[in-house]
């Protein structure tokens, strides 16, 4: 598989497991938004099944989010994800927001990424209410993804990262540490 072929496999494959019910959704379709073949993704993927496993998959994006001392994770948190928006033209986190809806894989999704980041978050933080402030730094990554996402050409979606970071990771480090230990 190309360098290239990987990224446009699951970039068209979480677009459509998003838009669509599993049952509903194609490998010929994920095949022919990617521009690959339904066998290349057989072959590097396994199948329908393997491909949803690794799009419900949200362990690296808790990785490389939490990547950062405690004294400077808020702004990393940030840094990273509008690095990576507009690296891969993807999200880290935005995709969970489209399993809201029914079904067993929408439930899989939720609490995979419940899981995998927002548990890896509250294990992460000291102190006290370590889950809810752990909801709270999420909740605050899903809004910058979702106002990246909807306004694409947008002053914050083009201002550099470490401007954005600078302005909307205090919001996210007077989360992560707390001066009273609470």
């Amino acid at each position: 598989m190309t360098d290239a072929s990987r990224p446009a496999i699951v970039k068209a494959a979480r677009r459509a497991f998003a838009r669509q019910p599993y049952d509903a959704v194609t490998l010929r379709g994920i095949a022919a938004e990617a521009g690959v073949s339904a066998s290349l993704i057989v072959k590097h993927f396994g199948g329908k099944e393997a491909l949803f496993d690794h799009v419900a998959d949200f362990s690296d994006a808790a990785e490389l989010l939490l990547s950062a001392p405690d004294s400077e994770l808020g702004r990393h948190a940030v840094e990273t994800l509008i690095r990576w928006r507009r690296e891969t033209e993807t999200d880290l986190l935005l995709r969970v927001v489209f399993a809201i809806g029914v079904g067993d894989e929408r439930k899989l999704m939720r609490e995979r990424f419940h899981d995998q980041v927002l548990r890896a978050f509250a294990d992460r933080l000291t102190g006290e209410r370590t889950a809810v402030r752990a909801e709270l730094i999420v909740a605050q990554l899903l809004g910058l993804g979702a106002a990246l996402a909807v306004g694409k050409e947008g002053p914050t979606a083009t201002a550099d990262p470490a401007l954005i970071a600078e302005l909307y990771g205090p919001g996210i480090q007077a989360l992560v540490i707390s001066t009273n230990g609470t």
